[in-house]
């Protein structure tokens, strides 16, 4: 007869103890616990979605698919990919060099030599990523099944745009990632003439453009005045064509409005700054087209572990 352990009494109480109080067990978290919508999935879409299947290449309705808008997860609704970076691999399936701030999650594949993603809110298989393959700056290709995705047009994706520049966009950057609700950062140059300028044009001043942070943001997480507040307070908005040490009309203050309501809010700031006796430097321009700048400007710090050397936090407003 097979021997039967005793289990100790302490343990018993404990774990008595702990379901009582609602502690996780066994690993359990706070997160895992977390309550995600899913909504039902027909046969074809659980075959990939939940049971980790691919869908015949060039088959997917988003394969060429060319809107601008958001990509989002078909099981949860979750907001994945912004449509601006989509592009065409003729890999057979729906490709995108980035993702939005914290929506996917990367785990090694079953077969043991891929990278699968994942929706990071309800664990749905989106597809696998790769690396060094060049098709972009990014040198990233997330490589997606269409059944995994719906789509909302710009109109319906609740994202919204704002375009800020305050110097280099290195420290610009690192400091508007930290807010919640910025879902997407893109450094670039904006405000110029010469189409798609290199860092070294526009350093040389003479492309009228301006180093600039692309933001995009979900209003319902964040409002734009606290953006524009946080724009005002990282930087010394009353240098003209100048940063600290970085000096030239690249790096001026200005705010690229996107819409006539954040024009107005950004003028109700710049008063309330003048009232209180600052020389405020900042332009207030509308938005022209934006020129993402090369693969080694975007996330600077992240992939540096420096810090910004002219960008700093400052209480400015009441």
């Amino acid at each position: 007869m097979r021997q039967i352990r005793q289990f100790p009494i302490m343990c018993v109480c404990f774990i008595l103890v702990v379901l009582a109080l609602g502690m996780p067990v066994s690993g359990q978290t706070e997160e895992s616990s977390k309550t995600v919508k899913k909504k039902p999935l027909k046969p074809n879409e659980a075959r990939v979605i939940i049971h980790k299947g691919t869908e015949a290449p060039h088959t997917g309705k988003f394969n060429n698919h060319r809107v601008k808008g958001v990509y989002t997860c078909k099981q949860c609704g979750n907001k994945l990919y912004v449509s601006d970076s989509k592009f065409k691999s003729n890999c057979g399936w729906p490709s995108f060099d980035d993702e939005i701030k914290g929506a996917i999650k990367r785990q090694p594949d079953a077969d043991g030599r891929r990278i699968e993603i994942v929706c990071a809110d309800c664990d749905g298989h989106l597809g696998h990523v790769f690396m060094g393959e060049r098709y972009t700056e990014k040198n990233t290709r997330h490589c997606v099944n269409s059944i995994s995705l719906d789509f909302l047009p710009a109109s319906k994706s609740g994202l919204e745009e704002a375009v800020f520049a305050g110097g280099c966009f290195w420290g610009v950057e690192y400091l508007f990632q930290q807010i919640p609700g910025v879902a997407k950062t893109t450094v670039g140059y904006t405000g110029g003439t010469t189409r798609r300028p290199t860092y070294k044009q526009v350093c040389t001043g003479r492309t009228g453009h301006a180093e600039a942070l692309e933001v995009v943001y979900d209003p319902k997480r964040v409002n734009y005045e606290t953006l524009a507040r946080r724009f005002f307070e990282i930087h010394d908005f009353t240098e003209l064509n100048r940063q600290g040490p970085d000096i030239g009309t690249q790096y001026r203050t200005a705010v690229f409005y996107t819409s006539e309501t954040q024009k107005e809010i950004t003028k109700k700031l710049i008063k309330r700054l003048s009232d209180k006796g600052h020389k405020v430097q900042t332009l207030i321009v509308k938005s022209e087209k934006f020129w993402a700048a090369e693969t080694y400007h975007q996330d600077y710090y992240q992939k540096t572990g420096k810090q910004p050397y002219c960008h700093a936090p400052k209480k400015v407003f009441d």
